[in-house]
């Protein structure tokens, strides 16, 4: 049996984002190993068929030290494992789980190239001197016969030198959502509109600017309010805190709720999805409200503006541009046809591109050719 090795940061990550690509991984008739960081999903993992393998680091530390013992302890896994395919989800494990597996004698790897984060939104000495050492490591030192990109958007691709016309070089839709999960529904009734953010809260989320939007839009007349669901990430140092969001939240009309399971409830009581995001992979949020039949208003950034076309399944604003977005809350705010047309073209885009099936052929296609299948 041909064997697949997913190297993962977070259990809870490759749950949300990654188990469509391991049943493409089973459907081709492999066994499935993920390693990573064990929390609370190991049991989801392992009833999708795969076997779970320990993984503790600490994701948001770059000492040397650090670094070394987890790429010591990833070649020691790939060694023991001898996996026909490693696939580093992720920057961080693309970089330091490439480099593990090359060293352990992997000869097929897969770098999935999830969104680039803060290494590529900031622009400190650190963040610049990792996106070097990124640009050479993923688009030079990893490079070869064996190795395959996935990228989640059009414009990552050229970040690393890559042609996404090359052969090595795959676009996916995401994570990929099940239609039977958002089903499109009316949307409720009206005044307010009813604005959501579904996120992890952070900075580069565009909580803040998110939240100014509204607060403007209101100040101008529009009735809306905005509801911000998520929960701040401790080991993300862009994270809010819980007593900045409840600061966030005793504004009118402003009301952070915390995370949420049922997302797809979220779009049954809103309107309107909103996410003033600095970068995305491709956001999975803004996905599930296109699933779900929703107008979105977005920063025309990588991976946003791949769900969303200006004018189309909704409005494109310019980062970091707080009237613009007020402008846009409050265009939709007043207009319920042009909301419903947004909608209704959205739910379109996500049916032709962002489905799970669509995900899981597009991972069989490149396991098959990889593994040498008919």
């Amino acid at each position: 049996m041909k064997k697949i090795l997913y190297l993962v940061t977070e259990d809870w990550f490759f749950c949300q984002h990654f188990l469509p690509m391991a049943r493409a991984a089973r459907e081709e008739g492999c066994e499935v190993l993920v390693a990573t960081r064990v929390r609370q999903h190991r049991a989801k993992i392992e009833a999708a068929g795969c076997r779970v393998i320990p993984l503790e680091h600490d994701r948001g530390s770059f000492g040397a030290i650090e670094v070394l013992r987890g790429v010591a302890r990833m070649a020691r896994i790939v060694a023991d494992e001898r996996p026909d395919i490693v696939h580093c989800i992720a920057l961080r494990m693309v970089v330091l789980g490439g480099i593990a597996a090359r060293f352990a004698g992997a000869k097929q790897l897969v770098l999935a190239l999830t969104g680039l984060g803060h290494v590529w939104i900031e622009n400190g000495l650190r963040e610049r001197t990792a996106r070097r050492i990124a640009r050479i490591v993923v688009g030079r030192g990893l490079k070869g016969s064996g190795t395959h990109y996935l990228f989640e958007n059009l414009d990552d691709p050229g970040e690393f030198g890559l042609d996404i016309e090359a052969r090595v070089v795959t676009i996916v839709g995401g994570a990929g959502v099940r239609p039977e999960d958002f089903q499109v529904a009316p949307e409720p009734p009206a005044p307010p509109v009813r604005v959501a953010v579904v996120s992890r809260m952070l900075v580069p989320k565009g909580i803040a600017e998110a939240v100014a939007a509204v607060l403007e839009a209101r100040a101008g007349g529009a009735d809306v309010e905005l509801d911000l669901y998520g929960a701040p990430d401790p080991s993300n140092p862009r994270s809010l805190t819980e007593p900045e969001l409840r600061r966030l939240s005793s504004q009118p009309g402003i009301r952070w709720c915390g995370p949420s399971t049922a997302v797809a409830s979220i779009w049954r009581e809103h309107h309107i999805a909103m996410l003033l995001s600095y970068r995305e992979g491709l956001p999975r949020s803004l996905v599930e409200a296109a699933a779900a039949g929703r107008p979105i208003i977005t920063t025309d950034v990588p991976g946003c503006r791949e769900v969303v076309r200006h004018e189309v399944e909704g409005l494109l604003v310019p980062l970091g541009d707080v009237a613009a977005a007020a402008a846009a809350v409050a265009r939709l705010a007043g207009d319920a046809h042009l909301r419903a047309r947004m909608g209704a073209a959205a739910n379109l885009r996500f049916g032709e591109r962002f489905t799970e099936d669509a995900v899981r052929a597009t991972a069989g296609r490149l396991y098959r050719a990889m593994l040498g299948a008919p």
